[in-house]
């Protein structure tokens, strides 16, 4: 794990009271409370970079992964997209407040987005990641999912994709994962975190997130 993992241990966000409590309004996410702190730790632990540069999360919510990423690298800016759908009461003006209160205003960006089309030119960014977002979007294939999720990502760049990846909504990912090294990704491999977030494969199928795959790589 990176020192500016290890720095930032201490730092919980999810502590804001109406703020951050609302990104747990979904009942397992709540069920689960803090330990998506531990998630978000591990998501980034993953990534082989310098904090130079720009950071996309595709499906920032209300905003605490992208907040975690600055926190861990002072010098990249991080841009977080969302649909904020009424569901989970999520928004940008939600997002930009919990990033104040961290003292990173300055360095994160929401915007709305769509991860099926994403507004940004190929090779946009030095990393991209993303934490249980994909499967929320419905009717699409989500391996092409990825894949425009990839598209942002500048040549050398490094991504961390995690989500509760079940072969009946994903497919073959270690073929996928295939795929890509036969495009000339690299490093890329898929990671069973149960173990490093949850504790245990029995904890986190409790969670209803016994597939949490990892998908990490650079490309």
């Amino acid at each position: 794990m990176n020192k500016n993992h290890c720095k930032q241990e201490n730092i919980r966000l999810g502590t804001h009271g109406e703020d951050y409590g609302s990104w747990m309004s979904n009942p397992v996410f709540y069920i689960i409370g803090g330990i998506m702190e531990q998630v978000h730790r591990v998501v980034l632990s993953h990534l082989d970079y310098d904090g130079e540069g720009k950071i996309l999360e595709v499906g920032c919510g209300s905003g605490a992964l992208t907040i975690r990423s600055a926190l861990t690298w002072p010098k990249a800016k991080v841009i977080g997209v969302d649909h904020w759908g009424a569901v989970y009461n999520y928004s940008k003006a939600l997002c930009e407040k919990n990033a104040a209160s961290e003292g990173v205003a300055s360095r994160c960006v929401f915007q709305h987005g769509d991860a099926k089309q994403l507004d940004f030119p190929d090779e946009s960014f030095d990393v991209v990641i993303s934490n249980y977002v994909y499967h929320n979007v419905m009717g699409v294939d989500m391996q092409k999912l990825l894949l425009e999720s990839l598209r942002v990502l500048k040549k050398g760049g490094v991504f961390a994709l995690n989500d509760n990846m079940k072969q009946k909504m994903y497919g073959d990912m270690e073929g996928f994962a295939q795929k890509l090294r036969d495009m000339g990704y690299e490093e890329v491999r898929l990671v069973d975190i149960a173990q490093e977030a949850f504790g245990s494969h029995r904890r986190a199928a409790m969670m209803m997130l016994g597939s949490s795959r990892l998908l990490v790589g650079r490309k």
